[in-house]
């Protein structure tokens, strides 16, 4: 079990990273989009093959498949649910998971041309990633709860 536990993992960090790679870099596509949308309109088309290619074929298995090995290393007892930490980082990934979502909305309202946010508003929106990650590794490495 030991092996099975080790490759789950591994697997994990690498969907998270893959995760995160996405969902840093998706917002600063919003940024370009928004920014751009007037001077260079025919950048648009490409912007929106960007963002979606990334949310659909990078960012959301990538999710699954952090939540999947996740879910596999909790369910072999690699969690002990009695810390502070694990509880942390579980609400850090629901709202990792909930930054992903917002992200797929803010997709869809920008290929619409529904979306009324600004470039700053998305540089902003994309701290929040950057925070949750934050108190994500802190919380395993450090374990300070």
């Amino acid at each position: 079990m030991g092996d099975l536990y080790l490759w789950a993992k591994a697997l994990h960090v690498i969907s998270v990273i893959a995760w995160m790679a996405g969902i840093f870099y998706l917002p600063r596509l919003f940024v370009y989009h928004v920014e751009q949308r007037k001077t260079v309109p025919e950048m648009m088309p490409v912007l929106e093959i960007m963002e979606r290619r990334l949310l659909k074929a990078i960012m959301t298995p990538a999710m699954i498949s952090t939540w999947l090995f996740g879910l596999i290393m909790v369910g072999m007892g690699g969690v002990d649910w009695g810390t502070g930490w694990a509880w942390i980082k579980a609400a850090c990934v629901i709202g990792m998971t909930v930054f992903h979502m917002w992200c797929a909305g803010e997709r869809k309202a920008l290929a619409a041309g529904a979306s009324d946010r600004t470039g700053r508003g998305f540089r902003m929106m994309n701290e929040v990633p950057t925070v949750l990650m934050i108190l994500i590794v802190v919380s395993v490495i450090v374990k300070p709860f």
